[in-house]
């Protein structure tokens, strides 16, 4: 059996590892056109501040694909020939297969703006994202972000260590408040202003302007304000990279449709990881998860699946975790969806740098974010799963916290606070 495996990020490394464990005999070819060897992609940022190289952001030692007898691809793939299970190579050829994993990952979203396509716009996602904005860099005198969540804050921080001036263009009126509950989210404002740079709330892109040679020059805000620039970041999310299966008998939506073992339509086509998108019934809406935890987790099924086992994914309790400049952020279970019924406990520091969040439905704890205070995942993941009271989770808060020994605690102001509102 040969087994390719399109894309080599955390779902497609992974999977090929897993998949090694589980068949010793199966031949296995992982292809990427971006790089030959798996590499952290969350690191793109250390890499261009100089923190890391490129080498360091390998997990594995390049010999582990060879003993593992793992073929590693360095070509695009250019088309899917499902009913000869055929793919067209870019650099000429084809490429047989008897299963096939398809983990495309995701791309930088694009709106359709006026002038997105031209020199100096890009998005931060991968290796050529990360080379573009080495060139581009070089002639910026100012920059503009376009959007903002996790992708455009690291963007605005990578500018900043060049010493260049960075706008934010922010349609909701608080950052990333979407996603962030209000106070958390009016936090990060705080902290995104303080750290120098420009934030222009409820203002949306409307145009980016390009000068003689196809570069961009300014962008056009809908309140019609030039603001002049020659870099442009798109950090408006991410959309999963369909494009490889669009014209093929795989259906998509707006990922690859699989099922909960990570089936497409097509025999033996799987996919996993950002450009999935799995298929539920009912009126729930169809589920994308697109962190490196959720990549490596159905990975992990993919290759039993592919093993000829069956298997089924579990989304298990969600949790993130970032950094919103110096500020840490953390996330488990459900918070800001807003679930009937739900209530909040919220504590936070006078200095406005440290936050907890308790989000309860029925006395039952469902969710937790903490802003520059460390609590550990296990803990947090455990008090959700098994639906623990709100009175046990504060009177056990201080056990999940994991700062260093000599970090100043919160939780015994937090938890006195906490019940003063409950009361």
């Amino acid at each position: 059996m040969h087994v390719v495996i399109i894309g080599n990020g955390i779902t497609g490394a992974t999977a090929a590892l897993e998949l090694r464990q589980l068949d010793h005999d199966c031949k296995i070819t992982m292809i990427s056109g971006e790089s030959k060897y798996h590499y952290a992609r969350p690191a793109l940022m250390y890499i261009f501040m100089g923190h890391m190289s490129y080498q360091d952001t390998k997990p594995h030692a390049d010999h582990i694909w060879e003993e593992q007898r793992i073929d590693l691809v360095r070509d695009w793939i250019t088309g899917i020939d499902t009913d000869a299970k055929q793919l067209a190579l870019h650099k000429g050829g084809d490429l047989g297969y008897d299963k096939l994993l398809i983990a495309t990952g995701a791309k930088s979203n694009k709106f359709g703006w006026p002038g997105q396509d031209l020199e100096g716009v890009q998005g931060l996602y991968d290796l050529p994202d990360l080379q573009r904005l080495h060139e581009t860099v070089q002639r910026t005198r100012q920059a503009v972000i376009v959007g903002g969540g996790l992708i455009g804050i690291e963007l605005a921080e990578m500018l900043h260590s060049c010493g260049l001036p960075v706008t934010f263009l922010v349609r909701e009126d608080s950052y990333w408040n979407n996603i962030l509950p209000a106070e958390e989210s009016r936090m990060v404002s705080r902290l995104i202003r303080e750290a120098g740079f420009g934030l222009k709330l409820e203002t949306g892109l409307k145009e980016i302007e390009g000068d003689d040679s196809g570069r961009a020059c300014a962008v056009i805000t809908d309140t019609d304000e030039r603001i002049e620039c020659q870099l442009v970041g798109l950090t408006a999310g991410v959309s999963p990279n369909t494009d490889l299966v669009k014209d093929t008998a795989i259906d998509t939506g707006r990922g690859v449709f699989v099922d909960w073992s990570l089936r497409t339509n097509v025999p033996d086509v799987l996919a996993a990881g950002d450009c999935a998108e799995i298929v539920t019934e009912g009126d729930a809406r169809n589920l994308l998860q697109q962190v490196w935890y959720t990549g490596k987790r159905q990975a992990r099924i993919a290759a039993q699946v592919l093993a000829g086992r069956e298997a089924i994914y579990d989304p298990g309790i969600w949790y993130n975790s970032a950094k919103f400049l110096d500020l840490e952020y953390h996330t488990y279970g459900q918070v800001n969806l807003c679930v009937p019924d739900e209530q909040n406990l919220y504590w936070e520091h006078a200095n406005g740098n440290h936050s907890i969040r308790i989000v309860y439905l029925q006395d039952r704890v469902i969710g937790i974010n903490t802003m520059g205070v460390r609590f550990h995942h296990r803990v947090c993941e455990a008090w959700i799963a098994e639906q623990r009271p709100l009175d046990y989770v504060l009177e056990h808060l201080a056990d999940a916290n994991f700062d260093p020994e000599f970090f100043r605690r919160f939780e015994a102001h937090a938890t006195a606070q906490f019940k003063e509102a409950l009361v």
